[in-house]
């Protein structure tokens, strides 16, 4: 069974760089926090090397995005005011991040209020 590719057809950043806009090929059209995108980052330093080995990041309510830069025809990188920038966002995974944007970030307050 062959399922349709997600594809980005437009990224934007926000003027104030607190917020990136992405469309996708599917008509899905979703804006993601810079601070959720950064929390979320698909990197081993954030997601860890394993299951139950994610971290919370704290801090980043007023992170920006500094820099987006393509990674072939299927992703970019992101780099924040932080300095970070090894993540890598697939398109299927933003789209992810905006179908759950909402309980993800339910899901990191919660964690982030546990950590306290």
């Amino acid at each position: 069974m062959n399922l349709p590719q997600i594809l980005a057809t437009q990224i934007r950043l926000h003027k104030d760089k607190r917020a990136l806009s992405v469309s996708f090929n599917d008509g899905f059209t979703v804006q993601l926090s810079a601070e959720l995108l950064r929390v979320e980052a698909p990197s081993a330093d954030v997601q860890g090397h394993g299951a139950g080995q994610k971290k919370i990041i704290s801090g980043k309510e007023d992170v920006k995005i500094t820099n987006i830069e393509a990674v072939g025809n299927y992703a970019v990188r992101l780099q924040f005011d932080d300095g970070h920038q090894t993540g890598i966002y697939s398109w299927v995974l933003l789209h992810d991040y905006g179908m759950r944007k909402d309980d993800l970030y339910a899901e990191y307050l919660r964690q982030l209020n546990l950590s306290i």
